[in-house]
């Protein structure tokens, strides 16, 4: 377990990505960049990410890390099954347009050199987040292979409001994105029931 001041240096320095990646993009950013942006020694970005690509794509784990935290939380809730998956499905949309609402371009455009990885990590992602929301449903007696697909469903109908392909400010204002999310969540809940 890292020590509290190790986790702080780690946070400080994927917060500089993050202002980093707003202002110049993937492939202008430098390690230097992100020691200067965090306060720290270059040496210390290399003692908690091997590379540059880590580096970015431990933001992105962050962000999703928030996502399923705020998602488990939904689900410990004592909120009956309707509202927890659609509760779920808004926060993991709002939560990661919040997260890159300031940058110019989209997570692709801004990670397309590391795309093949980012795509690998995001299956992953959508795998936390798909085992998460059929806890839900399970709530509501799906079976578990009912309740896998319809998690997946929900999903992939939501995803189209992520961040990935199109940037925030091509996606639309919040209060859209926002009103957008809860008609679709609040469809595919009264789908699945």
């Amino acid at each position: 377990m890292p020590s509290p001041e190790a986790t702080l240096t780690r946070e400080a320095i994927l917060d500089a990505v993050g202002v980093l990646l707003a202002r110049y993009g993937y492939r202008k950013m430098t390690i230097d960049d992100v020691a200067t942006e965090a306060g720290v020694g270059k040496g210390t970005i290399y003692l908690h990410f091997e590379s540059k690509e880590e580096l970015v794509l431990s933001h992105v784990d962050r962000i999703v890390d928030r996502v399923v935290a705020r998602m488990n939380d939904v689900a410990a809730s004592r909120a009956a099954w309707p509202e927890q998956a659609r509760r779920m499905l808004r926060e993991r949309v709002l939560m990661r347009f919040d997260a890159v609402q300031h940058y110019r371009e989209s997570l692709s455009e801004l990670l397309a050199s590391i795309r093949p990885a980012l795509l690998v990590r995001r299956k992953r992602h959508f795998a936390r987040e798909a085992e998460i929301l059929c806890r839900a449903l399970a709530k509501g007696g799906f079976r578990e292979d009912a309740a896998a697909e319809t998690a997946e469903a929900m999903l992939v109908a939501t995803n189209a409001l992520l961040p990935f392909s199109l940037s925030a400010r091509e996606l639309g204002a919040r209060a859209e994105i926002e009103r957008i999310v809860d008609r679709i969540a609040t469809l595919l809940v009264k789908g699945a029931r």
